[in-house]
């Protein structure tokens, strides 16, 4: 495509696409679809508006609809009409969504920034590239928060997955994700099953059953939640003893709102979260979206992002420049998911296994909620 390459090797040479190109080329509306809360809020101060500093001429708008980001553009190309510019996602997803041909390969030595010292961006970003058309941006955690006031008399805090399941020294309510991804993982942790054996067993019928059976034992105890923002919510409000949610969002009230909440940073569940470009977008829509992901994921532009988030840079040029928060002025680093004190036991999210099973899986965890 001749007018994408010469806007990737000018804007790759620092010019701005505004100074490289006509401006009726580059389309001058976007809308970027993420998660809502602390995590887009970090994404807006971050990248989004020292972006539209730059190109004035750019009205950017959000969606918040990431978890319904497959359904949705399943639904857009059935109709022919891509609304979406630019899209985050979790790596699964963007799995999927590859292999259905709903979302743009690239190739990351030709969309995204070197590092400043001239490593390519493939040798930068390293494993994380999962895929061929995902575009990495930070390394968070889906962890458990508990209310710290909550705990019961002469009661250690919870700080085992499995306290979760022990309703008996830990009574109350619990919130989990109204989805299986994370909660058959712990279930079968907390079944015995041994960490490295967790996707083997998931893979089978009686191994699916056995996941949903340890979760029967605490499901009428289990608020349920869509939102990231659900969890948190239920924990300031005393509605829930403990409840799992993305470790930025127990950061937020944590530290940001002071809320008598703790972390329990045991079998953190790591993943990725990243852009995806939808196929078959008009090529002045195009151009726009590659000039966005070419300078939202630069070294430095990761690195502010976690000013905002506890959320690892997914560059490795990115992560000697993390320092402190915007406004609390303190260090970030101990709040990282990637920190050593937190990731002690860590369990690491396999997204090809996911991309495979999501939707057999998830038809067969909803039809148990029904019950």
């Amino acid at each position: 495509m001749k007018l994408t390459k010469t806007l990737l090797a000018t804007t790759a040479l620092g010019l701005t696409a505004a100074g490289a190109m006509a401006q009726e080329e580059m389309a001058n509306d976007m809308t970027l679809v993420s998660w809502g809360g602390a995590y887009q809020a970090s994404q807006v101060n971050a990248y989004a508006e020292p972006y539209k500093e730059n190109n004035p001429e750019v009205t950017i708008t959000w969606d918040e609809s990431s978890n319904e980001a497959v359904a949705k553009l399943r639904a857009m190309n059935e109709a022919g009409s891509i609304t979406w510019d630019v899209v985050d996602v979790v790596a699964s997803d963007a799995l999927r969504l590859c292999d259905e041909g709903l979302a743009m390969e690239i190739d990351p030595d030709e969309i995204l920034a070197a590092a400043p010292d001239g490593t390519s961006a493939e040798d930068d970003f390293g494993d994380l590239l999962v895929g061929d058309c995902f575009i990495p941006q930070i390394v968070y955690s889906t962890t458990f928060g508990y209310r710290t006031d909550m705990v019961p008399e002469g009661v250690d805090a919870p700080d085992d997955i499995c306290d979760v399941f022990d309703l008996e020294t830990y009574p109350g309510m619990r919130a989990l994700e109204k989805r299986p991804i994370n909660n058959v993982e712990w279930a079968l942790l907390c079944d015995g099953v041994a960490k490295e054996d967790v996707y083997d067993v998931l893979a089978t019928e009686e191994g699916q059953q056995q996941a949903l059976d340890k979760l029967a034992t605490i499901k009428d105890s289990v608020i349920w939640w869509s939102a990231g923002a659900d969890t948190p919510q239920l924990l300031a409000d005393g509605e829930v003893f403990m409840g799992s949610t993305y470790n930025g969002r127990l950061f937020s009230a944590i530290v940001e709102q002071d809320q008598p909440i703790g972390m329990m940073w045991d079998a953190q569940v790591f993943d990725l979260d990243g852009w995806i470009i939808p196929e078959g977008l008009p090529e002045d829509r195009l151009n726009r979206a590659l000039d966005f992901i070419m300078y939202a994921t630069d070294t430095q532009r990761l690195a502010d992002q976690a000013k905002y988030i506890s959320y690892g840079p997914a560059r490795l040029s990115s992560a000697p420049l993390v320092g402190q928060h915007a406004e609390l002025g303190i260090d970030m680093a101990p709040h990282m998911p990637t920190d050593p004190e937190n990731a002690k036991n860590t369990f690491l999210y396999n997204y090809e296994f996911w991309a495979d099973y999501r939707d057999d899986i998830d038809a067969k965890f909803q039809s148990w909620l029904a019950q």
